[in-house]
């Protein structure tokens, strides 16, 4: 496809002045909004009379004040909504008026219709090396442009705001500025509104407080994980499967539905592919809901709704084979993530080898060696993970004196094992604790219990205080089976905290699949909230909810789990992981004029014969033009996919000499995980007639 076709099909092209906005290396059309316009006000303090009197002129349909930080800490910024017949007549008339500060027509931008774009009276402008603070001031001037300050940490770039001397406004300034050979970049200051944190459609969100709340009863600030800035990031991929091991599914709820959503279903217990529930299962389905709940419009979300679900129902008993067939089966069938919401029934459970080395198998060997993370849940006895407890109060005096308590499983050291906090950010009363936990995650609160056998459950000395805190809304079985009879339940022990971190971790590799098992477990705990519960434990009486020099706490582990610090940092350390991949280097050195004023424009090319996956690529451009700002450039992979690299940005420059990368140009991101051999292709295009150049070079270096 030629250049201009591409271009014209996304909107780069300009159709006039002042209306293309150069923002992070790219042009970005803008369309008037034919009956709005915005204006600011010399000083907050006598806004209420100005507007009175101007709008008393005007009468214009609707008012609304902006006033950002933006404009500066006395100004305020207003938009109007008039007849559009009377817009540009009122812009003469609040430009003539000494109250008002400037004003401008309202934009819109072509890639994203429906979002107003306000000029604020700044601008930030990066000049070429070499220039004095007070050659920028000269080259400003003229245009009505008063410097403010340096952009810190980058002396070549100043920002500025429009004096009363200015002519046009921002928007125009700053394409003017362009133009300017000693010019790089020029952004005028725009103003939008604040846009919510993503939130899913699903009618019963708002009551999951554990993804995201903004306060109200039983709420502790910040006791919710962060979902909605995690999504703003990524809701999961489809690509990442995550296994959760339990006792029976619904698969027929509305929240396990979707294109490719569940994945190698499989029934220890019955050996077959059908791990639906009997009887009273009901575990199973609550605990998938909180994990992996699809964003359907329906029901309720869980925090990983676009990964996909692996149901694995187990036997019902932890012998050596059943264990190492639920391990095997998930690493087989290519499982990112494991959640185990189970424990033994046992007060003190140590590991076979065989079982400890299903478990290391699976963390090491599963994801081709990067290992699947698996996560258990710590278990609602409230009692250590090992340790010793001096026991009384239990029925019959089943269990008394001092006695040794073991969780083999939470306490293998590649799990990542996963303790209670609840809605007011302090411990869940049942949450067994100990040094083996790794993370908290937000559920109920409750008594602690403790299977004693199968179907039989018991706890210790009773607790006599109401105990405070929100359960966990999920999925339950539909119809009368199930805990409740709508669909829906609300869920809690560390069988809920479990399935969440497991969800967070599908996040995590959704963005960056490389992270070994490892690598995940030490992000986990690196990103999390310091919650402090100072209150003696209400059954126990003991006090760990602080945190020792380690930063490690008994109660909850390296501290309760953010979804948004943990997917951000694996996202980060995916770019910065780029750099230590194998590189392979192309280069046209051939030097090749570039036809004047021709849609088609020249087209370069290098061939790569090596094979690989891209993880990383760098883009070096020489040329020379004697106006670059006619020129573009845009590169073809061997897939045809079209990036454009640089746009009609130059200006008057006349050499160009720059390497892009995945920083300066994201749009090369699309290129990721495709395969680079084949042919590439730069095509450089002059669009406007009269002035010429040649492309000197240019050079690819990929990262596989």
């Amino acid at each position: 496809m030629a250049l201009a076709e591409s271009e014209g099909a996304k909107g780069v092209l300009p159709s006039k002045e002042g209306e293309i906005l150069q923002r992070g290396g790219e042009e970005l059309q803008l369309y008037k909004i034919r009956d709005r316009l915005s204006f600011c006000l010399q000083s907050v303090d006598s806004a209420s009379d100005a507007i009175s009197r101007l709008t008393a002129r005007w009468q214009p349909r609707q008012t609304k004040d902006i006033t950002p930080q933006a404009i500066g800490q006395n100004s305020a910024l207003f938009e109007w909504q008039l007849p559009a017949q009377q817009v540009d007549a009122a812009l003469e008339s609040l430009r003539d008026s000494p109250e008002v500060l400037y004003a401008s027509h309202v934009y819109e931008m072509a890639l994203s219709p429906g979002t107003y774009l306000y000029l604020a009276n700044q601008l930030t402008v990066q000049f070429t090396e070499g220039l004095s603070v007070m050659q920028v001031e000269a080259l400003a001037q003229p245009l009505g442009l008063v410097r403010s300050h340096s952009l810190s940490g980058d002396r070549n770039t100043h920002c500025f705001f429009v004096g009363p001397n200015a002519r046009k406004n921002p928007l125009k300034i700053a394409n003017e500025l362009t133009r300017y050979p000693d010019v790089l970049l020029a952004e005028p200051n725009i103003i939008i509104e604040t846009a919510s944190l993503y939130r899913p459609s699903d009618p019963r969100y708002p009551e999951q407080w554990h993804l995201y709340h903004r306060g109200g009863s039983s709420l502790a600030p910040n006791s919710h994980v962060s979902a909605e800035k995690a999504w703003d990031i990524t809701r999961g991929s489809r690509a990442i499967t995550v296994a959760v091991t339990d006792d029976g599914f619904d698969l027929n709820h509305p929240d396990f539905q979707g294109a490719g959503k569940i994945v190698a279903p499989r029934d220890l217990k019955h050996r077959d592919g059908l791990p639906v529930p009997e009887e009273a299962e009901n575990h199973g389905t609550a605990v998938a809901g909180v994990a992996i709940a699809e964003e359907n419009g329906e029901g309720i979300v869980g925090i990983a709704p676009g990964c996909s679900f692996m149901p694995i129902q187990t036997t019902g008993f932890l012998d050596d084979a059943s264990v190492e067939q639920l391990f095997d089966w998930a690493i087989e069938q290519g499982a990112d993530v494991i959640s185990c919401s189970w424990s033994p029934a046992s007060v003190y459970f140590p590991l076979s080898r065989r079982i400890s080395r299903a478990i290391n198998r699976a963390a090491t060997q599963g994801r081709g060696g990067k290992g699947c993370v698996v996560v258990f849940s710590a278990g609602n006895a409230n009692r250590p993970l090992a340790g010793k407890v001096e026991e009384s109060g239990w029925p019959q005096n089943l269990i008394r004196g001092l006695t040794d308590w073991l969780s083999g499983f939470a306490v293998h050291p590649d799990v990542i094992t996963v303790s209670a906090s609840t809605s007011l950010n302090q411990k869940a009363a049942y949450s067994n604790w100990g040094r083996n936990i790794s993370v908290a995650a937000p559920s109920n609160n409750a008594p602690p219990n403790m299977a004693l056998s199968a179907g039989v459950f018991d706890t210790g000395p009773p607790i006599r205080q109401a105990l405070a805190g929100r359960a966990v809304l999920t999925s339950d079985r539909t119809g009368p089976q199930g805990y409740t009879l709508d669909d829906y339940t609300g869920f809690g022990g560390t069988s809920s905290a479990c399935p969440l971190v497991a969800g967070i971790v599908g996040l995590m590799l959704s963005v960056n699949p490389d992270l070994s098992a490892r690598e995940v477990k030490q992000i986990l705990q690196v990103t999390t909230d310091k919650i402090i519960d100072k209150d003696p434990d209400p059954q126990l009486g003991q006090k760990y909810g602080t945190y020792d020099k380690d930063g490690h706490s008994l109660w909850f582990g390296y501290g309760k789990v953010n979804a948004y610090q943990a997917v951000k940092v694996s996202q980060a350390r995916a770019l910065s992981d780029r750099a230590l991949h194998q590189t392979i280097t192309a280069t046209n050195s051939a030097s090749t004029p570039i036809p004047d004023n021709d849609p088609r424009g020249l087209l370069s090319a290098v061939e790569v014969s090596d094979r690989g996956l891209l993880q990383d690529l760098k883009v070096f451009i020489q040329a020379e033009h004697e106006f670059l700002g006619d020129v573009s450039f845009t590169l073809l992979s061997p897939s045809d996919e079209s990036i454009l690299i640089q746009s009609r940005t130059l200006g008057r420059q006349t050499r160009l000499q720059r390497t892009y990368s995945l920083v300066s140009t994201p749009a090369i991101r699309r290129l990721l995980n495709t395969e680079i051999r084949g042919r590439w292709q730069l095509q450089v295009v002059d669009h406007v007639a009269g002035h010429t150049g040649r492309l000197k070079k240019w050079e690819l270096v990929f990262g596989i």
